[in-house]
């Protein structure tokens, strides 16, 4: 059986995954649309700039994170000035760093699908005189949704593994950041191991029941694996 306190972090997790996820689908569908159509340059830098976290060490970015909002930094000097307080150490902060930290994991699926729906569809509908906004809708989001399904599993699953990040940004407090990564770095450090045994077992499970969802969607569509 699970702790008290192992429920407790296990809910907080799943609260974190939900709200990042979904600001994530609110952020990244713009992004991913205008990477998929833009011929700019600034695409790749945009592009580049979205993936960086599938590449760079979470402890680095949630280093720079803490920085930037704390109270000598940028957006900490924002939030400060805007009544907010200081993001570390707080809820909302662990929502901002799990939202940077999952963006590639929404835009990409997002991008690809985009790209497989292709401008003929969209052109249809131009010649039945739908607006842009209508034909993407209408047209565009629904074509794409496997994408829109990948994007919300994987982001979802991979807000609830997340470590380095929110252990720098959010710090280890019960009730208020204290998610289930850090929780089983507790009992790992506590040399509780029957305890680290049981919630390590939950978030395997958890993340296995996540990628078979997505593979069993795109079975069901006759559509590509992750």
């Amino acid at each position: 059986m699970l702790s008290a306190a192992d429920l407790e972090a296990l809910l907080l997790t799943l609260r974190l995954a939900a709200v990042t996820t979904a600001i994530l689908l609110v952020l990244a569908t713009p992004i991913a649309w205008w990477l998929h159509h833009s011929r700019s340059r600034l695409a790749s830098v945009v592009g580049a700039l979205v993936g960086l976290p599938l590449v760079l060490p979470p402890s680095v970015l949630g280093f720079y994170l803490l920085v930037a909002m704390g109270p000598e930094g940028p957006v900490g000097w924002l939030t400060q000035r805007l009544g907010l307080g200081l993001l570390p150490f707080t809820f909302a902060g662990l929502v901002v760093g799990s939202v940077l930290y999952s963006l590639p994991f929404m835009v990409q699926p997002l991008q690809r699908a985009f790209e497989a729906v292709g401008t003929r569809p969209l052109e249809a509908a131009a010649t039945l005189h739908a607006s842009p906004l209508d034909a993407f809708f209408t047209v565009a989001v629904p074509l794409a949704l496997p994408g829109f399904v990948s994007g919300v599993i994987l982001s979802f699953a991979h807000t609830v593994g997340e470590f380095g990040v929110v252990l720098m940004i959010g710090g280890n407090l019960p009730g208020t950041t204290r998610v289930a990564s850090i929780q089983l770095y507790d009992h790992v450090e506590a040399l509780a191991y029957g305890e680290a045994h049981r919630l390590a077992a939950v978030l395997l499970l958890f993340s296995f029941l996540m990628l078979l969802m997505v593979h069993l969607w795109q079975r069901g569509r006759g559509g590509a694996g992750v």
